[in-house]
C-alpha cells in the first residue's frame, strides 16, 4: 500500500482514521468496527464490501 494513499484515506461512513493491517491486507475502522478490503494494492471502499469486525478484534486494536 502507498504511504500517501493511506495517510490521505478515511471511513467513507463516518470520515474517521483508519488502520492498516498488512497480514489481513484491510483497512481498519475502529469507530464503526469497518474492515475495508485491500484487493490488488486498491482498497474498496465501500460500505457494501466492508467486513463488521469481532468484539475480540476490536479489543486487539490497542
Amino acid at each position: 500500500m502507498d504511504r500517501k494513499l493511506l495517510e490521505i484515506l478515511v471511513c467513507p461512513v463516518c470520515k474517521g482514521e483508519l488502520r492498516f493491517k498488512k497480514e489481513q491486507q484491510e483497512l481498519i475502522c475502529k469507530a464503526d468496527r469497518l474492515a475495508y478490503p485491500i484487493r490488488d494494492d486498491i482498497p474498496v471502499m465501500l460500505e457494501d464490501e466492508a467486513r463488521r469486525i469481532s468484539l475480540e478484534e476490536y479489543d486487539a486494536l490497542s
